[in-house]
């Protein structure tokens, strides 16, 4: 078993043992309990390195937490306290300790800590982590043999911790989804890849996110810096001036600190408080950073408090617009401070106080860049559209580049199950360094953005800057092209047509046997590990003969079993459950090497009886589906297809020349269909272009 399969194991063991336990409510519960325990075994492995090195250079050492509350005390031995005696243990204010003394619990103790002698970071990350936290097992015996299970991991091992790293990073996504509306505090790691990417953080500058969530940010910032360290000094200037945080709500600020502590940061600088506290005209040049990368909180609403922290003109309920005037007073103006900020969409179109807000980042900061992302990147916490925006402190702004990211292939949005990849950024990652105008770019100046009153006042600032590439009204001059374009088509179509009316005139009578589905189809029933690193392609196989999909894409810690069907293109697979209602198809190039559970049982097709793609025109027939519909038993909510019956039924097969030559015209029929939907969008381009051309010249005669 490799270390990603064996770590991957004790984390849903330990999740499985969390079910049974009646005070835990769903992933939103088990979640951060399942990490603070990790997070007590990790500073216990880190403490015993400390030690380690400090014996070996003849020095005395005082451990951050004292006996005998030490993981090594009370948690690694197996058959030790357990039951009422270990929650009394954790929870209580004072209590029977396991070295038979009477004293704090550990909760009580661990928030008690305070910093001394050169430790006071550590040591007070430990004591704000637990303020907020209350234990929720009520089961003493689970906990422990959840505690049992956790001991098994070697934070002390490096190999160990860069693996559950990654299954960290899986675990935030499945709390993003199960928090719902309180998800806000991820995002999505493509999102945040690319946006570090751009910027480029530099080892020596200091990064900052205001807003941190779950550190996913700050992390990627790490990760990025932690390439260009390659000396010891260089280690110190990274460990100990490069990434700092802020985040008020407690459950995402202990997420945030094991995710940094199990990517490699040892002492996380995440400021516990809301980052809105300060009045905006005291923070100075010692408060301000190099680079700020976030995704603040949109929708909420601040107390009134927090909003007289702001100038009176320009509070807002709207904390995205709160945040925003934060990270523009908090950049540094020496050099080139510079911010990436993920925005709602109606932040770019605000008027009134969002107005002047954006006013002042057009005057005072140089926004280069706005790209646009589709609907659905942040599901399932909204869908509302969003919008990046990349500023530096070289302004005011003179040109604004945008960049609209295009639709997801095959789809009209993203979605929780299918959602946005990386590589879906390597478009826009290819034009940033090389800027030209193209159907999915364009510039405009930022001079005639604000405008403003008599007074001076600003009363609009529009960044909504449609792409001018999109098509829309056709300049009437194009009338004639475009019809003269259908025409064009229209007679190829009927050219084709009256070609395929003589064949068919012409066909011979075309001999056939009816074979059994047996006799062609030979189920694949070799199953691969599911490898916890690794990332696997899920197929959706769509009903009444539409084929199949890409459904989205999961690493192997996310898909429950340990082994699963891998596809490949050309194999037929149908699903049990809904084969009845046409579920089924062939496997195309793009989802070659995709798993599928066993409600998907693939067959390789036995090319010389019968053609794969022949065979898939078949199942697209009324006629077979009714084969299906009536080979599936079962009750009402456990109709399946029985296999067995599935390949005793037989369909009339002619030979592989005559299957050749019918799908040659069934490919020429498929692609006239294809192109008359196509002449329907050219059609209503037209209606619209002739639309426009009268209303544009009834208004310019009045």
């Amino acid at each position: 078993m490799t270390t990603a399969q064996r770590l991957d194991s004790i984390i849903k063991s330990a999740r499985k043992i969390m079910r049974k336990d009646k005070g835990l409510n769903g992933d939103l519960d088990r979640l951060p309990m399942l990490t603070w325990i990790m997070f007590l075994k990790f500073l216990d492995d880190m403490e015993r390195i400390e030690e380690g090195r400090a014996e070996m250079a003849g020095k005395d050492y005082r451990s951050i937490i004292e006996a005998p509350y030490r993981w090594r005390d009370w948690a690694a031995d197996a058959d030790g306290i357990t039951g009422p005696d270990l929650l009394s243990f954790l929870v209580a204010e004072m209590t029977e300790l396991p070295d038979a003394n009477r004293g704090p619990g550990l909760f009580a103790y661990l928030r008690a800590l305070r910093g001394d002698n050169g430790r006071r970071e550590r040591r007070d990350v430990i004591s704000t982590v637990f303020q907020g936290f209350a234990n929720r097992m009520e089961s003493g015996y689970l906990l422990r043999d959840v505690v049992n299970l956790i001991d098994g991991i070697h934070f002390d091992s490096s190999e160990e911790v860069h693996t559950l790293g990654r299954l960290y990073e899986t675990l935030l996504r499945e709390m993003r989804d199960a928090a719902g509306d309180s998800g806000e505090f991820y995002t999505p790691r493509p999102v945040v890849r690319f946006m570090v990417e751009v910027t480029d953080p530099k080892l020596g500058e200091t990064i900052l996110d205001p807003a941190c969530g779950t550190g996913g940010f700050l992390t990627e910032a790490y990760l990025h810096l932690e390439r260009q360290a390659d000396t010891v000094e260089k280690r110190r200037v990274l460990q100990d001036e490069s990434v700092q945080g802020g985040e008020a709500k407690s459950l995402p600020f202990l997420l945030s600190q094991l995710n940094l502590l199990l990517h490699g940061l040892h002492a996380p600088r995440i400021d516990p408080g809301n980052s809105l506290r300060f009045r905006l005209a005291e923070i100075g040049e010692d408060q301000r950073v190099n680079v700020i990368l976030t995704n603040p909180p949109f929708g909420g609403e601040e107390e009134a408090g927090t909003l007289n922290n702001f100038p009176e003109d320009r509070r807002t309920a709207e904390t995205a617009l709160l945040f925003l005037q934060l990270i523009m007073r908090r950049l540094k103006r020496a050099g080139r401070g510079r911010a990436a900020v993920v925005v709602p969409h109606g932040t770019l179109f605000g008027d009134g106080i969002s107005a002047r807000i954006k006013a002042d980042l057009l005057e005072k900061f140089n926004l280069h860049t706005v790209v646009r992302l589709r609907e659905g990147v942040f599901e399932p916490y909204t869908d509302i559209a969003t919008n990046l925006l990349f500023f530096d402190t070289t302004g005011p702004s003179s040109d604004i580049w945008y960049y609209e990211q295009p639709e997801p292939e095959g789809r009209k949005k993203y979605s929780k199950t299918a959602p946005m990849d990386f590589g879906e950024f390597a478009g826009c990652i290819d034009w940033w360094n090389n800027r030209v105008e193209n159907d999915r770019a364009w510039k405009v100046s930022a001079k005639g953005l604000i405008t403003r009153d008599d007074k001076g006042l600003v009363t609009s600032c529009n960044l909504d800057i449609k792409n001018p590439h999109t098509q829309g009204f056709n300049d009437p001059r194009d009338l004639a092209a475009i019809i003269d374009s259908l025409l064009k088509r229209q007679r190829l179509t009927l050219n084709k047509l009256v070609e395929l009316q003589t064949h068919f005139k012409n066909q011979q009578s075309i001999g056939f046997e009816r074979v059994e589905l047996g006799k062609f189809l030979l189920k694949r029933t070799d199953k691969v590990a599911i490898d916890p690193e690794s990332e696997y392609k899920q197929i959706t196989v769509r009903l009444w003969g539409k084929g199949m999909t890409l459904r989205g894409v999961k690493l192997g810690s996310e898909i429950a079993a340990e082994k699963q069907v891998r596809v490949s293109a050309g194999q037929f697979l149908m699903s049990r459950i809904d084969a009845r209602h046409g579920a089924f198809g062939v496997v195309p190039n793009d989802l070659n090497g995709a798993l599928v559970s066993g409600d998907f049982p693939a067959f390789d097709i036995d090319s010389g009886i019968i053609l794969p793609h022949f065979f898939e025109w078949i199942t697209r027939t009324e006629a077979f589906v009714d084969l299906c519909r009536r080979a599936s038993e079962g009750s009402t909510n456990r109709v399946r297809l029985k296999e067995d019956k599935f390949l005793r039924m037989s369909i009339p097969v002619p030979d592989l020349k005559a299957q050749q030559e019918f799908l040659e015209r069934l490919n020429i029929l498929a692609g006239l269909q294809k192109e008359g939907a196509n002449s329907q969008d050219d059609f209503s381009v037209l209606i619209q272009s002739i639309l426009h051309d009268f209303f544009t010249a009834k208004a310019a005669a009045a």
